[in-house]
């Protein structure tokens, strides 16, 4: 089921996918492996260029002729194999999209390594992956990307934040119990597990070392 939040709605699609909709406009975040094209996307944002962020595939199967996708830098060229209105962001970059202010934010890691020896991380910051702050009539969400939890992230300032709790390619559920902490949304729903690395344990585990205050939802995947 879907977590509606004010006049929002919240569905995760599996692993760091997501379908938010308000009044008609329905945004996508990182589709992957999407069986169904519906509804169709008004935009559609992508973080970064993995197989499992980019999905040429998903992304055509929402797509609909006014669809804008935004990327970054790095994504480009997978994005441009589905799709044409392309906005390239950056980090540090915001762009006006139909009703939405999107403001990107550097998605990195700090201490998760394909090459432990020679101190080489998966995603590394001179990449320019990116995390999303969605502001959208009032409502601030934020969708953390592959990331850790990075110096940038202590100054979000969001209602709903979206948050990888696998651990060994993105934040570890301590690691992000504490990104939750520290910044203090209202709503807190964590992703990045099922599928490739992880399970609802991690999720678990992330709610249960977040504070109170904090509203932790743990959805179910919308086929």
């Amino acid at each position: 089921m879907p977590f509606s939040y004010q006049d929002i709605t919240i569905s995760w699609l599996g692993h760091d996918s997501f379908r938010i909709a308000r009044g008609g406009v329905v945004v996508y975040i990182d589709p992957y492996q999407l069986q169904v094209g519906e509804p169709k996307a008004d935009v559609v944002l992508v973080t970064h260029e993995h197989f499992d962020h980019c999905d040429p595939p998903s992304i055509q199967r929402v797509l609909k002729p006014s669809t804008v996708v935004v990327a970054p830098g790095v994504a480009r060229q997978c994005v441009s194999k589905a799709a044409r209105n392309i906005v390239e962001i950056s980090p540090g970059e915001e762009r006006e999209v139909g009703p939405l202010r999107v403001v990107a934010y550097p998605a990195y890691n700090l201490n998760k390594f394909r090459d432990p020896a020679r101190g080489v991380v998966f995603h590394p910051k001179e990449d320019g992956r990116v995390a999303y702050l969605i502001e959208w009539g009032g409502v601030r969400i934020f969708h953390a990307g592959d990331s850790d939890f990075v110096p940038e992230f202590r100054e979000v300032r969001a209602d709903v934040v979206l948050v990888p709790v696998s651990g060994v390619y993105v934040m570890t559920p301590q690691e992000a119990a504490e990104f939750v902490n520290a910044v203090m949304p209202k709503v807190a729903i964590p992703m990045h597990y099922g599928s490739i690395v992880a399970s609802r344990r991690e999720a678990e585990e992330f709610k249960r070392l977040v504070r109170p205050e904090v509203q932790v939802v743990i959805l179910d995947r919308e086929i």
